[in-house]
């Protein structure tokens, strides 16, 4: 079987580890940073760990979620609005 995915449009910021203000400040902020752990986000799949220029991306249901650079790019496209 194949599938496609639905076309939606998502929301997303990308992390730049030496950028403030951090993706989605003051709009859930879900990337938080530890000394054991460097910097990572909260996922409903538990804590993901983000390096320099990955993705963060709200879903549909107002949860977040990481994106590395190239599937990013591969999978959406820049809207207007």
């Amino acid at each position: 079987m194949k599938f496609r995915k639905k076309p939606i449009v998502i929301e997303a910021e990308q992390f730049m580890e030496n950028r403030l203000p951090l993706p989605f400040s003051g709009r859930g902020n879900p990337c938080c940073f530890s000394l054991e752990k460097g910097w990572y986000i909260f996922t409903l799949e538990g804590n993901h760990n983000l390096i320099d220029k990955d993705w963060v991306i709200k879903g549909i249901k107002g949860e977040f979620y990481p994106c590395k650079p190239d599937i990013f790019e591969a999978t959406y496209e820049r809207v207007e609005g």
